[in-house]
């Protein structure tokens, strides 16, 4: 009898699903991405740019980065997937891949944290984008790792 029909999966059945359920995953985090790194991009070729103070500047080539780094994290399990197909290294490639897209959601959410740092500062000024920062900092922490270590505590 098959593992579909009696329900049960096999090991590389499952290790399939999981590299799978990955790859897609990062379908999301990587069109976040790869906006930002646009916007980021296009900012740069404005003439109110060339005005900017050297903070607005950090904070602008800080986000670059952030977004850079986060842009290899996420697009690194993709690439290992298809170099390694056929290799029979799945578990490894979901080991690594699996702390490669953590590593690179928090650059995403530390890019995104710090654009609107940028944003906060050439709009409202100094103490706006610390109250902004602030905010979306802790959003970010709560949504995508306090509340998960909470469920997966009431899961267990």
């Amino acid at each position: 009898m098959s593992s579909e029909a009696n329900g049960a999966e096999s090991r590389n059945e499952q290790l399939t699903r999981n590299v799978n359920e990955l790859l897609g995953e990062l379908r999301v985090a990587q069109a976040g991405v790869q906006i930002l790194f646009g916007f980021l991009l296009a900012v740069v070729f404005t003439s109110q740019f060339r005005e900017a103070s050297g903070l607005e500047k950090s904070l602008h080539m800080t986000a670059v980065l952030l977004a850079s780094v986060s842009t290899a994290l996420l697009t690194a399990p993709a690439v290992w997937h298809r170099v390694l197909f056929r290799a029979g290294l799945r578990a490894e490639i979901l080991r690594v891949g699996n702390r490669s897209v953590l590593i690179g959601l928090v650059c995403l959410a530390a890019a995104v944290t710090v654009t609107v740092a940028l944003i906060a500062k050439v709009v409202y000024g100094f103490v706006a984008m610390a109250a902004f920062v602030a905010v979306v900092g802790v959003l970010f922490g709560v949504l995508w790792f306090v509340v998960p270590a909470r469920l997966g505590r009431r899961g267990r």
